[in-house]
């Protein structure tokens, strides 16, 4: 059943067989790259999370590309430097296809941290905001959004606690990260939003 609060729908080439990741209440899962190509020609890698039960059901090698879809998870992550938060697709179903490359993101949350507005080098305008998004089970996601332009000015105004509906892309982004005088090559992940609208409280999703 599709989750109006947290949807996603991609289709790309695969970058890698997948990998064993955990298991949770007997049920086994797996993990894989997917590589889904931007109208500009970059290409966005994307780590997907699916169940040995769907892995299973499909050809990995039945066609061109593979289409998932699903939800965006979140996961902190803890280790000698600290606490990451982990971007993946949780698959909830997959299968083989012919087309054009897909990334569309649907999201409904509450602003949970201070919205930070900041200009690249280049002078464009950037608003970086945490969105918490309620799943079942009393679990949240919390998504790291970026908003361009006009939408930027628009979310820089935005407390924490506001709701919001989103639509865009899940991208990855590659930064050099610095740790006592080391650089190390990093991958982050967030949801690069097309468009945004307020909501009230009452239209976001409640889960238990």
């Amino acid at each position: 059943m599709e989750n109006t609060a947290n949807h996603i729908i991609l289709r790309g080439s695969l970058a890698g067989l997948p990998e064993f990741s955990h298991e949770n209440h007997d049920r086994r899962f797996y993990r894989f790259a997917l590589e889904v190509a931007r109208l500009s020609g970059a290409v966005d890698v994307l780590q997907i999370v699916v169940g040995e039960d769907i892995l299973h059901s499909v050809d990995l090698f039945g066609g061109c590309m593979i289409e998932v879809t699903g939800q965006v998870r979140s996961f902190n992550s803890h280790n000698q430097t600290g606490r990451k938060l982990i971007i993946s697709v949780f698959a909830e179903t997959m299968a083989t296809c012919e087309g054009e490359p897909v990334n569309t993101v649907a999201l409904q949350g509450t602003i949970c941290k201070p919205p930070v507005y900041r200009r690249t080098p280049l002078g464009r305008e950037i608003c970086d905001l945490m969105l918490a998004v309620n799943r079942p089970y009393r679990r949240t996601d919390y998504l790291p959004c970026i908003l361009w332009g006009r939408s930027a000015q628009e979310a820089a105004s935005y407390s924490v606690g506001t709701k919001l509906q989103l639509q865009g892309r899940l991208q990855s982004r590659d930064y050099i990260k610095v740790l006592d005088g080391q650089s190390e090559s990093r991958t982050a992940y967030e949801i690069s939003v097309v468009t945004s609208n307020l909501m009230s409280s009452e239209e976001i999703p409640c889960f238990v």
